[in-house]
């Protein structure tokens, strides 16, 4: 009987324990993404992103452009619009890196930040509602940091920029499908 008991509590502990394990992210990798694994621990490895943040590297996914390409981008994409009214740059699931397009974005305001150099500039981190708390606060972080090496590059001084991450606090789509996933992975850019 006491050896039941035993057993029974013993049992119980490991359900109660198996129980509390949480919701683990979904690690997917994208085509843009490998995956590279240093000193026992895995590190994404980007086109257009810096592995740390000492020396940010910029290029296109499409290749390198020169300074006067991105210059003549900057002025207009095309559409008559400005890039300097774009303010939220969005990103692919699970990814901080920028696509073509949001690098040409960042680069228009960079150029705008480096002819007004009294203007400070926020970069706010989102990520969509999947992943746990902690890690969606991470992503936003370096989807804001990934915006900010490109400024950088481009020589804002980091100084002016200030970097914030919600994570999926503040979701612009409140829905549960890809559409509204989509709106919510973004980086908003705010000037002061």
């Amino acid at each position: 009987m006491r050896n039941l008991l035993s057993y029974l509590l013993i049992a119980c502990v490991g359900v109660i324990l198996a129980g509390c394990g949480g919701r683990a992210p979904v690690d997917t990798v994208d085509e843009y993404t490998e995956i590279e694994v240093v000193d026992g621990t895995a590190g994404a490895s980007t086109a257009g992103i810096a592995e740390d943040d000492t020396e940010p590297v910029v290029s296109g996914l499409g290749g390198e452009t020169t300074g006067e390409q991105a210059d003549e981008a900057a002025v207009s994409d095309g559409g008559g619009d400005s890039l300097l009214d774009k303010r939220i740059v969005y990103f692919e699931y699970n990814s901080s890196l920028l696509t073509l397009e949001a690098e040409t974005v960042v680069q228009a305001h960079a150029q705008y930040l480096a002819s007004n150099p009294g203007v400070q500039i926020i970069l706010e981190g989102h990520a969509d509602e999947r992943g746990t708390r902690e890690y969606n606060l991470a992503l936003g972080e370096d989807r804001a940091k990934s915006v900010a090496n490109v400024l950088e590059v481009r020589g804002v001084s980091s100084g002016r920029i200030q970097i914030v991450s919600y994570g999926e606090e503040r979701p612009v789509a409140l829905g549960s499908d890809e559409a509204a996933w989509a709106l919510n992975r973004r980086v908003e850019i705010l000037y002061q």
